[in-house]
């Protein structure tokens, strides 16, 4: 084998196991940035139309023309927004067919809650791959690393005196795959651990907001 002990090198020279593991780890590490990267803009737009709807919802305005102004936009609710254009619409129309306050208000929440349950759907999305990368990545990275080793111990029994330099480049690209195994684990994680803190935090705006519009609507009711 080669001296020379560039990581391109050692790449380039690894046996066809450890160039798969490497190219999936890449692939890994590749699309978990991706992820993180729209995760952040997903989310600091949710929080941006969350404080935005806030603003909205709190400064004294009348429903129906808070209604009016959000069923009538072109592109689909989401998040506060959503939650309360399907309350507020299906609030109408029970009120109207329905007399019972405790239906009106148990068919509002009931549409809202489904909303809810959709929005938080969409917040955890890709949130699962994020954290399957980052637990199993450094492992995919061992099993590379293991590999190559096997290889170049195995290859010292055709010789009859070892060296050092007979086996240092093999170790060394047999390492490079648990390296990536972990430049793949470790962002995975991070972004994992603070979008779920995220996540849950909005997960909780979004409840609080169903409550306490519940509780408006139960007031305008009677």
């Amino acid at each position: 084998m080669n001296a020379d002990l560039s990581i391109i090198t050692l790449i380039s020279e690894a046996s066809l196991l450890v160039k798969l593991v490497m190219l999936a780890l890449f692939a890994i590490s590749l699309y978990s940035w991706l992820l993180i990267f729209r995760k952040r803009a997903e989310l600091n737009q949710a929080k941006a139309d969350a404080d935005s709807f806030e603003d909205k919802f709190w400064s004294g305005n009348e429903l129906n023309k808070l209604y009016d102004d959000i069923s009538s936009r072109p592109h689909a609710s989401r998040g506060m927004e959503g939650i309360f254009e399907v309350g507020f619409k299906e609030f109408v129309r029970l009120k109207k067919a329905a007399p019972d306050s405790g239906l009106v208000l148990e068919g509002s929440q009931r549409v809202m809650r489904i909303s809810l349950a959709r929005e938080i759907d969409q917040l955890e999305m890709s949130l699962p791959f994020l954290a399957t990368a980052g637990s199993t990545s450094p492992y995919i990275g061992l099993f590379g690393t293991v590999w190559g080793i096997m290889n170049s111990f195995r290859a010292l029994g055709d010789v009859q005196q070892a060296t050092l330099s007979m086996v240092a480049p093999g170790i060394a690209e047999a390492l490079i795959a648990t390296a990536m195994g972990l430049f793949a684990a470790i962002p995975a994680v991070i972004a994992y651990n603070r979008y779920s803190h995220e996540v849950e935090r909005l997960i909780n705006r979004y409840d609080t907001f169903l409550e306490e519009f519940s509780s408006i609507l139960q007031r305008q009711h009677d």
